[in-house]
């Protein structure tokens, strides 16, 4: 069995590149797989599953984004690969309706995925940053349901307005913050792997792809970082039932096989 794990593409109609290489991706990889694994960020902002409703030619470019990314995960879907979708900091009101339009199964954040005998926590990233009080606090407030619901009664474009205030906010308060503060708190992923039972990690977020390792009661294990999408290049990781994590980069306009 094959699996393919990605993260933090941040589509939106200001990047096609990216999105090109996305649904590239999906006819050349993951068309191959037995499950894909999306692990938050998918859109770099998700303002409702209502965008489903717009006419395609509508100005921001967003229901145009969305029809094609639906329509390549159904097609995929359709053609057996499993599809699963977790929330990131980005597209935390992504819901159940996308999702099924798409074909896709919503995750938990965290989830624990079994690769043959060896379980392995599967998680967005964003959780594990808690030296970042100011986001933490974000964090909490925009998980709370009456605050979604009152972000979902406001109009789609009043909502896609307040979605750029907040990464213009978010960007211009990350350039003035230590580098370790955005980055997971090791105390914090002992915590989860410990409390999950499982002694590999992998997620997105932080942007900064890379196989750490990690002693966990004296023993060794590992977590895995999956890196961003470019206009030029894609992250994924390959799982092959029983075998270590395979995380790859390559270029968009020549994916891998799965």
């Amino acid at each position: 069995m094959t699996t393919l794990l990605i993260s933090d593409l941040h589509l939106h109609p200001g990047a096609p590149e990216v999105t090109d290489g996305f649904v590239t991706y999906l006819e050349h990889t993951a068309s191959q797989a037995d499950a894909l694994y999306i692990l938050g960020d998918f859109f770099e902002a998700w303002v409702g599953d209502d965008i489903l409703d717009l006419p395609e030619a509508e100005p921001s470019g967003n229901a145009a984004l969305v029809k094609r990314v639906v329509e390549a995960l159904r097609t995929l879907s359709h053609a057996g690969t499993a599809i699963y979708l977790m929330h990131g900091n980005r597209d935390f009101l992504m819901g159940k309706r996308f999702a099924d339009t798409c074909g896709a199964t919503l995750l938990d954040d965290p989830t624990r995925l079994d690769n043959g005998d060896e379980p392995l926590l599967l998680m967005h990233g964003d959780s594990l940053c808690t030296r970042d009080d100011a986001y933490m606090a974000f964090r909490a407030k925009a998980r709370d349901p009456q605050w979604q619901a009152q972000i979902l009664a406001m109009s789609i474009p009043e909502r896609l307005a307040l979605a750029k205030q907040i990464r213009e906010q978010s960007g211009d308060a990350n350039s003035n913050k230590a580098e370790d503060i955005m980055d997971v708190t090791p105390d914090e992923v002992i915590k989860e792997m410990t409390a999950h039972g499982v002694t590999t990690l992998i997620h997105g977020h932080t942007h900064r792809p890379a196989v750490h390792q990690v002693t966990l009661d004296d023993q060794p294990a590992a977590r895995i970082v999956l890196g961003d999408w470019q206009p030029d290049q894609g992250w994924d990781i390959r799982l092959v039932s029983g075998q270590a994590p395979e995380l790859r980069d390559f270029p968009l306009d020549a994916p891998p096989s799965a």
